[in-house]
Formats: C-alpha cells, sequence, structure tokens
C-alpha cells in the first residue's frame, strides 16, 4: 500500500539490527476482515475489524551492526529482506544495520538496479505451465529459499568463502579479488548465464563465466579445484537445512493451535471408534493429543536430521583431494583447515568424513523421509477431521461467503482437510524418489540423479510447507459441535455401559455368565429396533428384567459420559505438561493460503 501510494521504485529498509535478538521474526502477511482473507490493505474504516494474518521467518541470532557488504549478513537476515521485498512488490536498494554513516549496506551495485528491474518485471505468462505448489500453496519463504536467486547467489557465497579460504591459506590468491567477488554475489546477470550455458551444455561453467564478467579481476581464480558439486551439493544442503528449520517452526505453530485445542476439550467425552464403529468413550481433547504426538515425532526426527547434518566442502572430482593437494603441496592440514573454514562460513560444524564426488545420496533419503513423516501425521489427522465432520461432530473453518460446491449450495465440504491429505498423498509418493537415486549411484558419480533431484527436493519441500500452512489453518479454527458430540455418545452409551452395568448386577447376587448372555440378548434386540429407525430401548428392556435387580432411574444414574473416559483428561494434561516447555517460545500463526 505504501509502495503504490508514494510510487516507489527503490527501498531503504532500516532498523534491520533491532530485529537480531529474535527467534522468529512475525510477518503481517495479509489481513482477515469479516472472515475474508485479503492481501490489501484494508481501506481505513474497516482497520478495527481488521485481524493481522502472521507468518514467522526464522531469526539469526547474532548482532549484524558490524556487517557492513549483504553477502556477510547471516542468511536468515538476507532471507527476511527478501521476503519483504517480494511482499511489497518493491526492491530494497538498502540495508541499515545500525545509527552510523557506514552503517547502510548497498545491496545492489551502481547500474545493476535497472537491469535486474528489467528481468523481472514480466508477469507470469498464463500460456505457460507453472506449479500449483508455486501459485497456489506454497509461502513466499519456501518459494524464495529454492528460486534461482537463492541458488545462484549461494553458489557465488560458495566461491567467495572458497576463495577466501584459499587466500588466508597462502594461495595466490589476493584480498581485493575476494573482495570485488564479494561485491557481486547478488547481480546475477541470468542471460549471460544462459547464453553460455547453450555454448558449453554446463550450467556450473556457465554461471562460472557469468560471475568472471561481474567480477573481471578475479576470473581467473573463480572455483580454484573444485569441481561442479562443490557448489551444487554444498548450496542444496545449505538449502534443505534451511528449508527445514523453517518447516520446524510451522510444526510448532501447528502444535500450539493443537494444545489449546486440546486443553479447551481436555474432559469433552466423546464416542470413541476402532474400526469406525462406536466404542469407548475417549475426550475430544484425548483424541487431539494423538495428532499431537504424531507431529512430535516428526519434530524429533527433524531435529536429529538437522542435527546430523554434514557439510560436502570442497573434495574433488572423486573426493580424494588430489587436486588441493598440488594446490598446498601436499599439506593435509591446510586441506582440512580450508574446508573447516568453508563449513563454518555457512554455520555446518562437520564435514562428511569421506565421499565420492558429491554429498551421499542417502541424505536425500533421510531429508524426504522427514517430509513423508509430516505429511503421514497430516494426513492422518486431516482424515480423521473429514469423518468428524461427515458426523457434524467436529468442522474445520468456513468463511462467511465460502461456497462449498457449485451445484449444492447448502454444501459444506471438508476442503482444507481433503487438500491436506491430497497433498500429503503426493509427497508421500515423492518421497520415494530418494532410495530409488540413493540406491543407484555407480561408484564415485553418476549423473542420473541430477534431473531427479532438481525436481523431488524442492517439490517435497514447497509441498511440506504447503501442507503445514494448511493444518494451522484449520488447527486455527476448529469448530466442536458439542450438542451434536454429546447426542452421540448418548445414543450408544446405554451398549457402552453394560459392562458397568453387568458389575452392579452381580454385587447383588446375579450370575455374570447369565448376566452377560442376557446383555446380549437385550443388546441384539435394541439394535434391530433401531434399525427400523426406533429409539434405543435397552435400559428399558434391562429394568423388566429382574436378572439386574436394577430400577431404570438406578440405570439412568450411570448413564453420565464423563464416567466412562477413563484418564483421557489426565493424560491430555500430562502431555500439555510435557510439551509446554518445547512450546514455549513457539507462536501460533494461522497460515493464510490460497484455498
Amino acid at each position: 500500500y505504501g509502495v503504490r501510494m508514494q510510487g516507489a521504485t527503490n527501498i531503504a529498509f532500516t532498523k534491520l539490527d533491532v530485529l537480531s535478538y529474535m527467534e522468529r521474526i512475525p510477518v503481517c502477511a495479509a489481513y482477515e476482515v469479516d472472515g475474508q482473507i485479503t492481501h490489501e490493505f484494508p481501506f481505513p474504516v474497516l482497520l478495527d475489524q481488521a485481524k493481522p494474518v502472521t507468518e514467522y521467518l526464522p531469526g539469526w541470532h547474532c548482532d549484524i551492526s558490524g556487517v557492513r557488504t549483504w553477502a556477510d549478513l547471516p542468511q536468515a537476515a538476507r532471507d527476511y529482506v527478501t521476503y519483504v521485498e517480494q511482499a511489497i512488490g518493491c526492491r530494497i536498494g538498502y540495508v541499515s544495520v545500525g545509527a552510523e554513516r557506514d552503517s547502510l549496506i548497498l545491496r545492489y551495485p551502481p547500474g545493476s538496479l535497472a537491469r535486474q528491474h528489467h528481468q523481472r518485471s514480466i508477469p507470469m505468462a498464463n500460456d505457460v505451465y507453472t506449479s500449483p505448489l508455486a501459485s497456489r500453496y506454497a509461502s513466499p519463504y519456501m518459494l524464495h529459499l529454492f528460486s534461482p536467486d537463492s541458488r545462484f547467489q549461494t553458489w557465488r557465497r560458495l566461491w567467495v568463502a572458497l576463495a577466501r579460504a584459499q587466500h588466508q591459506l597462502g594461495l595466490p590468491i589476493t584480498a581485493e579479488q575476494v573482495a570485488e567477488l564479494e561485491a557481486h554475489v547478488t547481480d546475477i546477470d541470468y542471460a549471460a548465464a544462459e547464453q553460455r550455458e547453450k555454448e558449453v551444455r554446463h550450467d556450473v561453467m556457465a554461471h562460472v563465466y557469468a560471475y568472471g564478467l561481474a567480477a573481471p579481476s578475479a576470473a581467473g581464480i573463480i572455483h580454484l579445484g573444485a569441481t561442479s558439486c562443490y557448489v551444487t551439493d554444498n548450496a542444496d544442503l545449505i538449502l534443505y537445512r534451511d528449508g527445514l528449520r523453517y518447516l520446524r517452526g510451522q510444526i510448532l505453530s501447528v502444535l500450539v493451535n493443537l494444545a489449546a485445542f486440546a486443553r479447551q476439550y481436555a474432559a469433552t467425552p466423546t464416542l470413541g471408534y476402532t474400526h469406525y464403529q462406536p466404542a469407548q468413550p475417549v475426550t475430544v481433547g484425548k483424541r487431539a493429543a494423538l495428532w499431537m504426538q504424531d507431529f512430535r515425532s516428526d519434530l524429533e526426527e527433524l531435529d536429529h536430521v538437522l542435527a546430523t547434518l554434514r557439510f560436502l566442502g570442497c573434495r574433488g572430482t572423486t573426493g580424494t583431494e588430489a587436486s588441493f593437494m598440488d594446490l598446498f603441496e601436499g599439506d593435509g592440514a591446510k586441506i582440512d583447515e580450508m574446508n573447516r573454514r568453508i563449513a563454518a562460513a555457512f554455520g555446518f560444524e562437520r564435514c562428511f568424513s569421506v565421499c565420492g564426488q558429491t554429498y551421499p545420496r542417502k541424505t536425500d533419503s533421510r531429508i524426504l523421509n522427514v517430509l513423508s513423516s509430516i505429511a503421514q501425521s497430516a494426513y492422518r489427522m486431516a482424515n480423521d477431521l473429514r469423518l468428524l465432520q461427515h458426523d457434524r461432530q467436529v468442522e474445520e473453518p468456513f468463511e462467511k461467503n465460502q461456497i462449498g460446491s457449485s451445484a449444492m449450495a447448502y454444501k459444506r465440504n471438508p476442503m482444507r482437510s481433503e487438500r491436506i491429505c491430497s497433498l500429503s498423498r503426493y509427497l508421500m509418493a515423492d518421497a520415494a524418489n530418494a532410495p530409488m537415486t540413493a540406491s543407484v549411484q555407480w561408484l564415485e558419480r553418476t549423473l542420473d540423479d541430477s534431473a531427479n533431484r532438481r525436481i523431488s527436493l524442492p517439490e517435497g519441500f514447497l509441498c511440506a510447507d504447503a501442507v503445514l500452512r494448511l493444518c494451522q489453518n484449520v488447527t486455527n479454527g476448529l469448530h466442536v459441535n458439542e450438542k451434536i458430540v454429546d447426542r452421540a455418545i448418548r445414543e450408544y452409551l446405554p451398549f457402552l455401559a453394560t459392562e458397568n452395568i453387568m458389575m452392579e448386577a452381580v454385587k447383588r447376587g446375579g450370575d455374570r455368565q447369565e448376566l452377560h448372555e442376557k446383555i446380549r440378548q437385550h443388546s441384539m434386540a435394541a439394535t434391530a429396533r433401531m434399525k427400523e429407525g426406533e429409539p434405543c430401548d435397552l435400559l428399558d428392556r434391562l429394568a423388566a428384567d429382574p436378572a439386574f435387580s436394577m430400577t431404570r432411574a438406578e440405570l439412568d444414574a450411570v448413564m453420565e459420559p464423563s464416567l466412562y473416559i477413563g484418564r483421557c483428561k489426565e493424560q491430555v494434561e500430562r502431555l500439555l505438561a510435557e510439551y509446554a516447555p518445547l512450546l514455549t517460545d513457539a507462536q501460533t500463526a494461522d497460515g493464510a493460503i490460497s484455498l
């Protein structure tokens, strides 16, 4: 709104440094007005009715006031600025990280802004296929993370880190060359790279060429001693790590929503189901606790993958580091230090101990397995909700003007939950790509992984992102029709209470086996009557049978649903107490998404 009102073409982003303390940074991504999601700034008279729709981006947890170049900002800080830039539709050319005059970072070198604006001003064509994950479902953060800008700028940052480490360890690379590379991380001439790739049929060498055009004094030392996988594989590891961190925050948001729901309904009895047939009562909150436990297991698996994720480093064509043995004249300690410094520059503590040309493709399997696990939990929850909405017991959010069916105007279809199931099914199938690829990697390297990974990994992340955004949206607005829930459980309660009734009758002198048979006979008769549309008369039958020695009033006294929920409330409270430390710093979000 501000950009349009002022006709802004280039913006200075101030006070970025004051956000450095935040674990997660809230961003108002849209507004909810009268039940409708809008991405436009509300008209002033509606502002008091507008509810911000919040998304959260990872923080960077470090002091950035001393940073003076865009490339030296933490990745999370750059991602945040880029997110804002894409959201407002205007270039952010300057970033301020402090109060001093030299605290203003020039993001785009002179002359590059107009060129990039021209390259990006072409709208998406409607006669060309685009992935629905990008156009409809995924968040701006995830779309940027796997964008060409993010990927190829990460390549350049890797080349900068390699050159810097080589300079520091004594190779004939000057500080001026490193500085020139640093100054041209973001001004990528895509047209030059594309033209060069047509000529040489090699994407990495095409970008080496384009980088050399931007930094001519350093053109001769870019990619020194490296193979293509130095940039492609290490960049992938960086992107996947950051994607997993973002998904972690989304899982926590789902857990926060479910925790509030479970707490509210911890003691609300509801009919339990086994084989989707009526069974012993549970509580509405206990069922949500089961969903929470599933997502918590996904979080544990994700945290393990993050904690054990390693960097490839710069290892040469077959992983032997032979080219660096030549460059460093046989000094293996310098090679190890070079890789340590490069890994540390991107936040990795360790490199793989051994590797071929690539990092082990089983890493991709572990990552996609985590995403598949998230999909499994989401599918299970959403499928439960679809069943419960069919019974009108629990309903997902439904906007005031939402249309459930083009033909049947009265319908309230669980379309969000259905979409969760649909996308989750795709994600579980997508995860099969990684093990098939990992299992057929020949010896030190084969290239049949490249095209598959180029699709399956980014699409997997975008899909997991979409699923979790929908989960946030659904869990933020679940509605329980408590009277219908109560009516359903009371309809079956006479059958569910028969074991308690039998125990009481035994105390009054009855024969357990005889009573069991009588209950079976009366239950079958009552069920047959219900199948004819008549009300359940099981209690009347039992009261009239002298074997039970109980009046109808005495039977009615044990028809209280809360008597049959066991330890549900206690179990929910114990789980919430166990999860409380995990959720303390987590923020709730409704996951605004195009529906």
